[in-house]
């Protein structure tokens, strides 16, 4: 009986505790389907800039399915302190696409490839050893941090929403596709009733996916063109080091730890209603790192959470880990049978911003939210308004060029990227400023 009053429906909302199977699949399969093209298209990206063919990407593509499947169940079910025990999606990350990209084109792959492993054994430690500097992540940095992450996914969504980097980008038939998902999520979440309204984003992606194939968009044929099974290829390509190209990509993944740091704070505060704890963030963080390090013996670039599944949970408040869990299996799988891969794989891009669009607007809501809870006294509106004011102004596309003085490696890390920007400049305030700012600020009017 004890067995029995631990599977209950409502345990989605728990932690802990177990789901019925058939109920937390959905669920599960919900939060693949939200992230599986952005975790495929960064190494389309960056093999291609690397020169290597379709055959090879192939390889690549397989082996980050297997991976990212491997490194979320370590988030949810930890090693050691590896793993935060949180619901965290790992998938391979957009933020190292214009560093890799170049290094994997002036040095070589194999060279990108040594760079991601030492960068991520860099960050795990780091993770490790995260109650040693945590303190300079206050809350008003990390609320910072997470309001310009939701920012910065805004064009991520538009991007996906108008069918990707693609020729047909804006066309009529992806504006369809994506409005068609949009209204089906937001319907759904009108009509449904009890715990069904949380699948409103599988809702919008089955419908959205079966418009597609009527519309002819969809390639059926490819679904079986790999096989039906096949491993996963360890070293396909054999790591060179290079102390420039180690340097430039470890400077990114001290940039992932700060959005990590912002994903995993935004996903406790607005599914988890709490503070977040240090072991938590050092075991997000540690995973972050080693994770990719072992994403780089499979010849991949680096895993990281994904904000489209913060995003979801914040939307959805589903934070059960058997969930979470019965989705990283299903990616596992993904990554062993090529079917599933390519299934997944063929989601149109406008059908997925059709669902992320809402996805990304909580994230920011929730760094909104957390700048209220850490208060609006004098110090934390300076830090707040100008970090958020340099990180998206200086990182706008119209006025990048005003990077255009620095060095290539800080342009590299910054000159497109305004989490980095704002993690910079909220760290440096938060530890310049005067802790007792308000009461001077008070004498000074007296």
């Amino acid at each position: 009986m004890a067995e029995i009053k631990n599977v209950s429906t409502e345990n989605i909302y728990r932690l802990d505790g177990r789901v019925p199977i058939l109920k937390a699949i959905p669920f599960g399969l919900q939060h693949i389907l939200a992230m599986f093209v952005s975790n495929l298209t960064p190494i389309t990206i960056i093999g291609a800039a690397s020169g290597l063919d379709n055959a090879q990407i192939a390889i690549l593509l397989q082996n980050a399915m297997f991976i990212a499947g491997i490194a979320t169940l370590i988030q949810l079910y930890p090693l050691w302190r590896i793993g935060s025990r949180l619901p965290i999606v790992m998938g391979v990350s957009f933020t190292f696409v214009t560093i890799l990209s170049y290094v994997g084109s002036t040095y070589g792959y194999e060279t990108m490839v040594g760079a991601v492993l030492v960068g991520g054994f860099v960050e795990g430690t780091l993770g490790l050893l995260a109650k040693y500097w945590k303190k300079i992540i206050t809350p008003v940095v990390a609320a910072s941090v997470v309001t310009a992450i939701g920012y910065s996914l805004f064009t991520v969504g538009t991007r996906s929403f108008g069918g990707g980097y693609t020729p047909e980008f804006g066309s009529a038939q992806n504006l369809l596709l994506g409005s068609i998902t949009l209204v089906t999520c937001l319907v759904f979440n009108i009509l449904a009733k009890g715990y069904w309204k949380q699948l409103s984003v599988l809702a919008g992606l089955v419908v959205g996916y079966l418009c597609a194939m009527m519309m002819g968009v969809i390639d059926l044929s490819q679904i079986f063109s790999g096989g039906l099974f096949s491993l996963p290829h360890l070293f396909p390509y054999v790591p060179k080091f290079n102390i420039g190209a180690i340097l430039s990509v470890t400077i990114i993944f001290m940039v992932s730890a700060a959005e990590t740091i912002g994903d995993t704070t935004a996903m406790v505060s607005g599914g988890l209603n709490r503070e977040i704890e240090l072991r938590e963030i050092s075991g997000s963080l540690a995973c972050d790192g080693y994770a990719s390090s072992l994403s780089a013996l499979f010849g991949c670039p680096p895993v990281t959470s994904f904000s489209q599944n913060v995003g979801l949970i914040n939307m959805t408040k589903v934070v059960n880990r058997f969930t979470i869990m019965t989705g990283a299996v299903c990616m596992i799988l993904a990554g062993l049978l090529p079917p599933i891969g390519n299934f997944f794989a063929s989601l149109p891009e406008s059908v997925l911003g059709g669902c992320t669009l809402m996805m990304f607007g909580t994230i920011t809501v929730s760094g909104i939210q957390m700048i209220s809870k850490a208060g609006f006294s004098q110090r934390n509106i300076t830090i707040v308004a100008l970090s958020l004011a340099v990180g998206i102004g200086f990182t706008s596309a119209s006025e990048m060029d005003i990077w255009h003085i620095f060095p290539q490696v800080i342009q590299d890390v910054f000159a497109a990227n305004c989490v980095a920007v704002v993690f910079v400049v909220s760290i440096v305030l938060s530890l310049i400023l005067p802790k007792n700012m308000d009461i001077v600020t008070t004498q000074n009017k007296d």
